[in-house]
């Protein structure tokens, strides 16, 4: 499509990240005129970076209890409409190489760029048009229906229906920023307090003098916070914890909350202890730890507890509140490492403001939003992509 000399276009979509493509994408297959901008000077970022560079681009798992909002419901339409299957179906049509991972989580045998230019194919294909390194510095609703759009540079385009599509605050080196929020609240659409999410815990300095020893050490382990549980890796860093668990989990977690870590699930560490005093009283504590922690972690429990003596010596009591720390280690994180490397953003756009059926605003017709932007967030496996794709497919129905 030729923009040249053409201001007025059906759909303005901003963001050209896996939401805002995916509903770009749908919206020209229908026939709409479709500009997508992004300030970035490339597009698909996070899909760029995921996965360790193969992007995790679903879960063949996915159902609605997987993700997070303050209205759980409202994720079931899309998710519904548009699945995991649906997306798969597209990968292998563009011949695609993908394997499943643990937990049905799904990536490319390659590279993530089999994504990115899988879906600029598409918007290609659809006659759509990708504006990057613009930047929006105006939006207006216009009386007549419609909004006009003004950049930074003095470009301008009327649009039917403007799609907010900018994400979250997560991973601000790559471009992440609030501007979705701030388009929201011109407009008076509430927004749910935004945190960091999938993101790992750092530790006080007490605790970090304890543990940071322990850096690179992992443990398949079961990590509890407020009435929900994740059992997959844990991973000790130089600031605190992170892992698989511990991403998952710190989507529960609220400043203060304590954590509870079972660092051994198969085995219960007191039965353990108890056994080994009758069998061989001369050895070490952490010598007996040892067998089923890695020794770096067994000796710094042991030292905790000042037991570094032969199990023999050791009374009952001491080796229960030894076995604790092993099968109910409780800690309080002093917080996450933030937004810089949280995989997503908690809260945004209340869904309530929002149709579960179209992303369409309520009370401003033609305005939608979709993606991470909106307060629906996954958990760790390819989840949030996938509410990525349902919702932008939703939008690109009735855009």
């Amino acid at each position: 499509m030729d923009l040249t000399g053409l201001k007025k276009i059906d759909v303005l979509v901003i963001g050209a990240g896996a939401a805002g493509l995916m509903c770009a994408i749908e919206a020209g297959k229908r026939g709409r005129s479709v500009v997508v901008v992004d300030h970035s000077a490339k597009p698909a970022q996070k899909i760029r970076i995921s996965g360790g560079g193969r992007c995790n681009f679903t879960n063949i798992h996915t159902s609605p209890e997987n993700f997070i909002s303050e209205n759980k419901r409202f994720c079931v339409s899309a998710l519904k409409r548009y699945t995991q299957h649906d997306f798969l179906d597209l990968v292998n049509r563009h011949n695609i190489s993908w394997h499943e991972k643990t937990l049905g989580q799904l990536f490319c045998d390659e590279s993530s760029f089999q994504i990115i230019d899988m879906l600029l194919d598409e918007c290609d294909a659809a006659d759509v048009t990708i504006k990057l390194n613009t930047e929006i510095s105006n939006i207006i609703k216009r009386e007549d229906g419609g909004f006009d759009v003004t950049t930074r540079t003095g470009a301008q385009w009327t649009c039917e229906s403007l799609v907010v599509a900018c994400g979250g605050l997560s991973i601000p080196k790559i471009g992440a920023t609030g501007f979705g929020y701030q388009i929201a609240r011109q407009f008076g659409i509430n927004v749910i307090p935004t945190r960091a999410a999938l993101v790992p815990f750092v530790f006080d300095p007490d605790l970090r003098a304890r543990t940071g020893e322990l850096s690179g050490i992992s443990v398949d382990a079961i990590v509890q916070c407020n009435k929900k549980q994740f059992r997959e890796g844990l991973l000790f860093t130089h600031r605190g914890l992170s892992g698989p668990s511990i991403l998952q989990i710190s989507s529960y977690w609220n400043e203060g909350d304590a954590i509870t870590v079972n660092l051994n699930p198969e085995e219960d560490a007191f039965e353990i202890l108890k056994a080994a005093k009758g069998e061989n009283p001369k050895q070490a504590v952490h010598t007996v730890l040892s067998r089923i922690l890695p020794n770096r972690l067994a000796q710094m429990i042991t030292a905790t507890h000042g037991l570094d003596r032969p199990i023999g010596e050791t009374g009952d009591k001491a080796l229960r509140k030894l076995a604790m720390d092993v099968n109910q280690w409780a800690l309080t994180p002093s917080g996450t490492e933030g937004y810089r490397t949280a995989e997503v953003t908690i809260g945004g756009v209340d869904t309530k403001a929002l149709s579960s059926k179209t992303m369409e605003t309520r009370d401003v017709p033609g305005l939608y939003f979709i993606g991470e932007v909106v307060d629906v967030t996954g958990h760790l496996g390819g989840f949030n992509f996938q509410w990525a794709w349902s919702s932008g497919w939703s939008a690109g129905q009735v855009v």
